[in-house]
């Protein structure tokens, strides 16, 4: 079974099952700063996980784009890849787990579906601790549908609880299911689900999300049950394909093969890590541009993680000995691969490729820099501290391997014991000042959040009357503290403009409008004027929130209900961030 059957067969049975098949989300969380990207296709729910009402009900069901970077240096094993799908079913407190591993077996077993052998089917589940008791109803469901009990194993919290997305928000016990590989033999007497010698391939994961942990750590119960599920498209169809790797199916062996194809020198099995490197992180790198939001390769945040992932690539086909305008070309080809199934893949192609062209370049440059004081440092002391390492690191971009291999062909081996103490001392200084930055997500509905959640719709439409119906969304991040709004447009705001957009918000903070929200149809939401800048995160119903007759606008983040309470708006910082991206940061102040 191909992926594009495989996408195709997931969503059938679920929309069979009376589920509404909603679209992809951003890779961008939306009003999110607690992670960089969207990590599962839970993540855009947690709203209506924790009680909002969702505009297209009770069950949902898609296919979501995913972005992990906590796994990059498995990269190139068998099974893990930064950029990759995920199918997913959703019970926003309706069913629970009676229907739920029900359907899991059915769609596994069926003929009909994927009719996998039921005696290859092993599963696992929560076996309690102080925070939530042994999930014996879960084993008992299983027992039902004919899984023995040598084939039922309970594992502790680290293997059998899902979330939070975040350090806060709906969590719970899960229950995974697993097929059992004969072709790799067990590894011991105690071989089971979850070790890592491959003789068992973790299929799907249902997550009973009943709980919701604190600020402090400790877990609450939530407003209603859930059901959270995840199937991982590369590896469920590598399983199915009987193939050994995830870089050996149909969206990646063509890639592999070109690298091969571009190299200036005769390739072996020892370049099979750099291949896949290569092909992974342009695939990623390609798939994070290729948003609406249009991130571009940068120091900070989603962009520094772009940068990170092209020059990786390149560094990976220098050893190669790639021809030059191999990216562009590997690009193309992920392009192609993903247009048919995410519409803004093709719609930002230019982008994506003038960015790619624009990065290669100035690494090269800054490859040079790099390397010429490295050369300096040599001709100084002989020698490459750890020290020296780290700052070819942090001040020059020259990554460790390179510095590395560069010590070694001169016979000269790094202390990397001291590297690595540089290395952290630099990360707790990085986490101690950007602590208090990552507070909140989407799992906060506290009262600072909302209202500046608020305020970021009146914000856009100030704009847009001061600035032109050009403006256009590109981004938002909200904490606690201030809310942080990306918009288009190619220079900084005149100060007269500051105040006309400041007094414009005030003055319907000053008029107490009320906040409505909506369900209605996409179509019926444009014809009525509602904004909609990424067509592509929506479904056929929307919700959509007006402010009294200011402002109309599609979205699924927490509202105050009048505009009084908001209290005064105040632009303190903008800044240009690049490719005609404005970026404003304001704050709500509050009368003592």
């Amino acid at each position: 079974m191909h992926i594009d059957e495989l996408r195709e067969t997931y969503l059938r049975f679920f929309k069979e099952k009376g589920h509404a098949i909603i679209p992809s989300a951003s890779l961008l969380p939306e009003h999110d700063p607690t992670v960089l990207f969207t990590t599962a296709g839970m993540h855009p729910l947690v709203p209506y996980l924790l009680g909002q009402k969702h505009p297209m009900g009770k069950r949902l069901a898609n296919c979501q784009k995913c972005i992990r970077t906590t796994d990059i240096e498995e990269v190139g094993d068998p099974t893990h890849l930064t950029f990759f799908e995920m199918l997913g079913n959703w019970s926003l407190g309706d069913y629970w787990k009676e229907e739920t591993i029900r359907w899991s077996y059915e769609f596994l077993t069926s003929d009909e579906w994927l009719g996998l052998d039921p005696d290859r089917l092993s599963v696992t589940l929560f076996a309690g601790d102080d925070d939530a008791p042994r999930d014996e109803e879960s084993a008992e469901i299983w027992r039902e549908m004919g899984i023995p009990d040598e084939r039922i194993y309970f594992l502790p919290k680290n293997d059998n609880w899902w979330g939070p997305a975040g350090t806060t928000g709906p969590c719970g016990p899960c229950t995974e299911m697993f097929i059992e590989v004969d072709e790799v033999p067990k590894c011991g007497p105690d071989c089971k689900p979850g070790c890592n010698c491959g003789r068992y391939f973790e299929i799907w994961n249902d997550v009973f999300m009943e709980y919701n942990k604190e600020q402090d750590g400790s877990y609450s119960k939530l407003k209603q049950r859930n059901v959270d599920t995840g199937m991982g498209v590369e590896r469920t169809a590598a399983m199915l394909q009987g193939v050994s790797t995830v870089y050996h199916l149909e969206n990646f062996t063509p890639i592999v093969n070109r690298i091969r194809e571009l190299s200036q020198r005769e390739l072996d099995k020892s370049d099979k890590h750099e291949i896949r490197l290569v092909a992974d992180h342009v695939k990623a790198a390609t798939m994070i541009m290729a948003d609406d939001r249009r991130i571009t390769p940068s120091n900070t945040e989603q962009g520094y993680v772009v940068r990170r992932l092209v020059r990786r690539a390149i560094l990976s086909a220098d050893r190669l000995e790639l021809r030059p305008g191999f990216m562009e070309e590997i690009a193309q080809m992920v392009i192609d691969v993903y247009k048919d199934v995410y519409e803004e893949v093709e719609r930002n192609h230019d982008f994506i490729m003038q960015n790619l062209k624009r990065e290669e370049k100035k690494f090269k440059r800054t490859l040079r820099r790099a390397l010429r004081k490295l050369e300096r440092i040599l001709d100084d002391t002989g020698d490459i501290t750890g020290e020296d390492a780290f700052l070819l690191f942090t001040s020059y971009g020259l990554p460790i391997e390179i510095t590395r291999e560069i010590a070694q062909e001169r016979g000269l081996k790094i202390d990397m014991d001291e590297f690595r103490e540089e290395f952290e001392h630099h990360r707790e200084i990085s986490r101690a000042k950007s602590q208090g930055k990552f507070k909140g997500g989407l799992a906060d509905h506290s009262e600072e959040i909302t209202r500046l959640h608020t305020a970021t719709h009146l914000l856009q439409e100030a704009l847009r009357r001061v600035l032109g119906e050009n403006v256009k969304q590109m981004g938002s991040n909200i904490t606690k503290e201030r809310l942080r709004f990306d918009f288009s447009f190619n220079r900084k705001l005149t100060p007269e403009e500051i105040e006309a957009v400041e007094n414009l918000v005030n003055d319907v903070i000053g008029n107490d409008l009320k906040v409505k929200r909506e369900f209605m149809s996409y179509d019926e939401a444009i014809k009525k004027g509602a904004l909609a800048f990424f067509k592509e995160n929506y479904g056929d119903d929307v919700s959509v929130y007006s402010v009294g007759d200011f402002s109309m606008e599609l979205c699924g983040g927490p509202h105050v209900d009048h505009t009084g309470v908001l209290g005064r708006f105040k632009i303190k910082k903008q800044e240009n961030i690049g490719a005609g991206v404005m970026r404003i940061r304001a704050i709500l102040e509050q009368d003592d």
